[in-house]
């Protein structure tokens, strides 16, 4: 064992000195040919040298690492249970079946059942209600792509079940108002966190509001993996439905490698089954695989780490950015925090006042700032809603101007960690550019 920790050493060792000579050096800011991306992976020798041991224990599935993900992103947030998955839509997928489950009672979510949630966002919100057979009935935002408290009561329905909506950018929507309307009518709350990792309302962290809160680890995001995401909630009955969910829908919850954790492997009677019949292979719930691997953990672990610091250098670029623009208000409207709210900003929206989004991204991107839509703008316009039926399918409460406003006139810009001071003021001289020239 001496000599194979020897090697292990020698190389974890040589991993480290790898990034330094590969990674570690960052190209010189050239404002005439240098690109300013929205986003991007912010990494040291750590990652590098996690990922390198997972490698060497070769255990691949989920395992020691991914647990030890789950503990740490659990602690952080300050609720009761995490479940890693393999992305973000995953995690949003998990989380709204697991409303589906029978052992919610007459609180489970049918197909017809609706969905309160907004059109302006990432299509893999809504898509698990549509998937599922419930019915998404969207109402408008404000203009920081933010769902309306005011418009809840007017989209209740004898059907609602739920409601589930996405902070935008990072900056929280009124998870205070939208939990208070939910226990007022008995309804779920799942919150699409995958934006805004690290923000706070009210001195408590978005995603933790609601009965499930979801995250993503593509590279773009608060934290990476390069893929993988997660699902957290303090309810110990739907943390045990997702964890059925996410691993084939078994009913058994030993660890992969570990039997009989129930101790009663063998002598157990379920449903139509033979008595006895192997804990490991009944099924309680129609589920799928939906796990990440150790590989991913092992990196995630390392970014948890640097999660506070990752949140204050985006507000210090969000902060300076505003500071560089705040008398082009004629023009953009900029983005405001939530009252009583800690944003850990995931992007820098502008809204233009009198139009020409088209314009000003081309001023950008010609000058080689990466700019970036509100997703999907209003996704009912997308293609695949026109398959849809409207009022049977999906439903729309009033009119979703604002939303149609953020599809046509705004674009955000990037502010994530890797962003030098360098390149934000870069950034703030070509925007008035854009519009005092």
């Amino acid at each position: 064992m001496d000599r194979v920790n020897e090697l292990k050493e020698s190389i974890l060792a040589q991993v480290a000195e790898y990034y330094r000579l590969v990674h570690a050096k960052e190209e010189p800011f050239d404002e005439a040919s240098s690109r300013v991306n929205y986003a991007g992976r912010v990494f040291d020798e750590r990652e590098m040298i996690n990922l390198a041991e997972a490698s060497l224990e070769f255990w691949l599935t989920a395992g020691k690492w991914a647990a030890r993900f789950e503990k740490g992103l659990a602690e952080y947030l300050g609720c009761r249970h995490a479940l890693l998955v393999n992305s973000g839509s995953s995690a949003n997928l998990l989380a709204l079946m697991a409303l589906t489950s029978p052992l919610l009672g007459e609180r489970r979510l049918r197909r017809g059942d609706e969905v309160i949630t907004v059109a302006a966002g990432f299509p893999t919100t809504v898509a698990p209600a549509v998937q599922y057979g419930a019915v998404p009935v969207f109402v408008d935002t404000d203009l920081q792509g933010n769902i309306d408290p005011a418009l809840l009561e007017q989209a209740l329905s004898p059907r609602t079940r739920a409601v589930m909506a996405a902070h935008t950018l990072g900056n929280p929507f009124r998870a205070d108002l939208v939990r208070a309307f939910c226990d007022r009518h008995g309804l779920w709350l799942i919150e699409d966190n995958c934006d805004s990792l690290g923000s706070k309302l009210q001195g408590r962290f978005t995603g933790t509001f609601g009965d499930i809160g979801t995250s993503s680890f593509y590279p773009p995001h608060h934290l990476t993996m390069g893929e993988g995401g997660a699902v957290y909630t303090s309810d110990a009955l739907l943390r045990k439905i997702m964890l059925s969910m996410r691993d084939w829908g078994r009913d058994c919850w030993c660890e992969p490698g570990c039997d009989n954790s129930c101790g009663c492997r063998f002598s157990r009677q379920f449903g139509e089954l033979p008595p006895g019949y192997d804990h490991k292979y009944v099924y309680s719930h129609f589920g799928y695989n939906l796990k990440a691997t150790d590989l991913q953990a092992a990196v995630g672990c390392a970014q948890l780490e640097k999660l506070t610091q990752f949140t204050a250098r985006r507000r210090e670029n969000f902060d300076r950015l505003r500071e560089g623009l705040r008398d082009l208000e004629e023009f953009l409207i900029l983005p405001e925090a939530a009252p009583d709210s800690e944003p850990s900003w995931f992007g820098f929206l502008m809204m233009l006042r009198h139009g020409k989004r088209n314009e000003f991204a081309r001023c950008l991107e010609d000058n080689r700032i990466q700019t970036r839509n509100l997703f999907g703008g209003n996704l009912t316009r997308q293609p695949c809603f026109g398959a849809l039926e409207k009022g049977r399918e999906y439903r729309i409460v009033g009119e979703l101007k604002n939303t149609d406003r953020i599809m046509n006139d705004s674009l955000w810009v990037g502010v994530y960690p890797g962003m030098t001071a360098q390149k934000i003021d870069y950034m703030i001289r070509v925007i008035r550019r854009c519009f005092l020239t």
